[in-house]
């Protein structure tokens, strides 16, 4: 994002009342600490949003608004710069101008490099326009169409050149045509947004199939043939033995795409009745943690997670099953207490993202380090706040409660389907009741959903079926009497940009619960149900996730169909 100096910035945001002047000086110091940017300091804070800094952007250079969405994209106009010129300048050609010049979404519409140049290889003038990500990335999708066909045909003709040469299993692994498969295949999950890659060996071929927005895609089929060498390069790149094909393997590499991203890759292989399975999980090495309201959260549920992180201590738990984003969720927690003031140690299995300034330790059984011994370890570093990545036992259980009642504040996660049923877990761990009562402060329950995509939402009137759908969750959940008829909900229709499936990105939905006096002398008394523990949250405040679903679906972000099968999971 463009950057303007601080005290513009500042000037600006305390005259329209965004911030105070004291607050700013904090954030700039903060940003300068951490060395990121001020605008994505602000944008995590919720200071201000993406959408407000791109219009001030655009007055404060007297540059205007790209807005693809309305504007629109020729296409054979975008194409006359190659997509890697594209990505590295952030810039996308939409158009021609009145005088024959074209027009250009660019990220850094100041960037008198990029328009020279652009202008010199077009031999033509260039008007820039500023570009928010949405823009640009509607540009990429555009190029991912025949990104698509080559990345199958590089593949293809890779396979056939590796079966050519005659060279098998470890032998060909680092030979380049099996080199060439795996960079592909890594660089075009990259490019479709994708958080794993699956390689499965079945009886007639090998499955590739890409986890997209939470979803299994397959991909392409490739020959069993080639199956040996490409596990062997993937084990050879992890670090793992080559030689072993019996038992299961876990490692991880660094790979770089495109000159620029760099991608942390984590990867597990396991034998299966026709040969190895390795699935990889691609992750973001430079990215940042996302404010409460950038991962979903509404106001009345961010307020009551950021009034429990501010005491000095007591335990917040972060709920769902695996894949939900609790480890996303606690990573931002993270970063809003992340201050000079503070010390903070996590122990994590395994660390997904480094967080600068953050005491991260990874677990390890084989040398000793577990959950439970890493925990009891970190409470001798006088830490102030401590994030256990997830509690899995009794023993991890107790020193957690032990570092809250001695003054720490505690962030971890835990496998419940929802918020009060993360109170019977504990008890069921054999913690005492006046224990959990004395240092439990709030629990967020969370599932993720797909985002309907932005470039092909369209409205539609709910049918009578999907209304009693819905009437009969809310009545299962006891809030008949809080249903109304929704008068449009939303969908997408399938478009280039989100690969013709109607979604595009991720959202959670949550389920917070804040640990009153009431409900504490419930667990003290530890004569209750699910069901009384349930009533007198609902009775307090407590949006369910299916109500904050509902009130998402209402505001065309996901569609009733996302909000149901994750509910029913």
């Amino acid at each position: 994002m463009l950057q303007v100096p601080n005290d513009i910035l500042k000037d600006s945001l305390v005259k329209e009342g965004f911030i105070d002047s004291v607050l700013f000086d904090s954030l700039a110091f903060e940003s300068q600490r951490f060395n990121q940017k001020m605008t994505d300091i602000l944008v995590s804070r919720n200071i201000v949003t993406t959408s407000y800094l791109i219009n001030f952007f655009s007055r404060h250079f007297n540059v205007p608004l790209a807005d693809l969405g309305l504007r629109g994209l020729d296409e054979n106009v975008l194409k006359l710069v190659s997509e890697d010129i594209a990505r590295q300048k952030r810039v996308i050609l939409f158009g021609r101008e009145p005088d024959n010049s074209f027009s250009a979404a660019m990220g850094d519409p100041t960037d008198l490099e990029t328009i020279e140049f652009l202008e010199k290889n077009l031999k033509s003038k260039i008007k820039p326009y500023l570009a928010s990500e949405d823009d640009l990335n509607k540009g990429f999708a555009v190029y991912g169409k025949k990104l698509a066909e080559e990345f199958r045909k590089t593949i293809e003709v890779n396979i056939f050149e590796s079966l050519r040469s005659g060279k098998w299993g470890t032998e060909a692994a680092t030979e380049v045509p099996i080199v060439a498969i795996i960079d592909n295949l890594i660089a075009y999950a990259f490019y479709l947004k994708s958080s794993d890659i699956h390689l499965e060996i079945f009886e007639d071929a090998i499955f590739v199939r890409y986890r997209i927005d939470g979803m299994l895609r397959e991909i392409m089929r490739i020959s069993k043939e080639v199956h040996s060498a490409l596990a062997a390069r993937i084990k050879l790149l992890a670090g793992l033995r080559i030689d072993e094909h019996f038992r299961p393997q876990d490692g991880r590499f660094r790979h770089k795409i495109g000159g620029t991203d760099i991608l942390d890759i984590r990867v597990a292989v396991i034998p299966t009745y026709y040969g190895e399975k390795v699935e990889m999980r691609l992750l973001t090495a430079a990215q940042r943690p996302l404010s409460l309201e950038e991962l979903g959260m509404f106001e009345d549920t961010s307020k009551i997670i950021k009034e429990n992180i501010s005491q000095s201590h007591g335990i917040i738990l972060v709920c769902g099953p695996t894949g939900s984003g609790k480890t996303t969720t606690m990573y931002s927690l993270l970063s809003i207490l992340n201050r000079p003031e503070v010390n903070i140690v996590t122990i994590e299995d395994p660390i997904e993202y480094d967080i600068k300034y953050v005491n991260q330790t990874q677990i390890n059984p084989a040398t000793g380090v577990t959950f439970a011994s890493g925990l009891r370890a970190i409470v001798r570093q006088d830490p102030d706040i401590i994030m256990v990545g997830e509690i899995r036992d009794k023993e991890t259980a107790d020193i957690s409660i032990q570092s809250a009642l001695t003054g720490h504040l505690v962030l971890s996660s835990l496998h419940t389907n929802n918020a009060v049923a993360t109170i019977p877990r504990l008890l069921d761990m054999d913690i005492q009741n006046y224990l959990v009562a004395a240092v439990l402060r709030a629990i967020l329950a969370q599932r993720l959903v797909r985002k309907i995509c932005a470039n092909c939402i369209y409205s539609i009137k709910p049918s009578e079926e999907i209304m009693e759908i819905v009437f009969q969750q809310m009545k299962e959940s006891g809030l008949e009497k809080k249903f109304k008829p929704l008068k449009l909900i939303y969908e997408g229709k399938g478009c280039s940009t989100c690969g013709e499936t109607g979604y595009k990105g991720r959202m959670g939905i949550f389920e917070a619960v804040n640990i009153s006096e009431e409900l504490r002398k419930i667990i003290i008394s530890r004569d209750f149900s699910l069901d009384v523990l349930k009533k007198k949250a609902q009775q307090e405040g407590m949006i369910t996730m299916f109500e904050d679903g509902i009130r998402k679906v209402e505001i065309g972000l996901t569609t009733i169909d996302e909000i149901l099968r994750v509910i029913k999971e």
